[in-house]
């Protein structure tokens, strides 16, 4: 009796052995996974942020405060010049609908520098906001760039003056 239960505890160790052996074995399976992935490219991004400035021009000039709006994210931040900043579509939108109203035509925007992740893009720029023909501002600003719904949006928007204050 004690052989025969020498005997099965040892084959079932062996057993238990073969089958942990196998599960822990790589399976070879006929499909083969094909990843795609695409490297970032700053070139690229720098492109496609001076398309959305070139965009976000034409919407200066057409006064629109709303597309205006749409160009940032649902969660941005505006930090105009001399005013407090405000946070988020609607609260940009009326500050855009302040500037249109105030009388401003046209702005440049002039990218400098851009650098950044595939997460996050900053740009350091100049930009320069008319009424008709006449220059009446000339500053500096810094935007963070974040990408929502597969666009890259303004995240976060500030500049001020190149002029001394008086």
């Amino acid at each position: 009796m004690k052989k025969t239960n020498k005997y099965l505890c040892t084959l079932a160790a062996g057993v238990l052995m073969l089958s942990l052996l196998n599960s822990c074995s790589e399976k070879k399976d006929s499909k083969e996974e094909v990843s795609i992935t695409t490297e970032f490219n700053l070139d690229i991004v720098k492109a496609e942020i001076e398309e959305a400035n070139t965009n976000f021009m034409a919407l200066v000039a057409a006064g629109d405060s709303i597309g205006l709006a749409n160009a940032y994210t649902i969660d941005a931040k505006f930090m105009g010049a001399g005013a407090p900043s405000v946070t988020g579509r609607k609260d940009i939108q009326t500050a855009m609908a302040g500037i249109v109203n105030s009388g401003i035509t046209r702005a440049d925007l002039r990218l400098e520098n851009i650098y950044g992740t595939e997460d996050l893009i900053a740009e350091e720029g100049e930009l320069t906001l008319y009424v008709g023909d006449m220059a009446v501002a000339e500053e500096k600003y810094i935007v963070l760039w974040k990408k929502e719904d597969g666009k890259w949006k303004l995240f976060r928007d500030i500049f001020n003056s190149n002029l001394p204050t008086e």
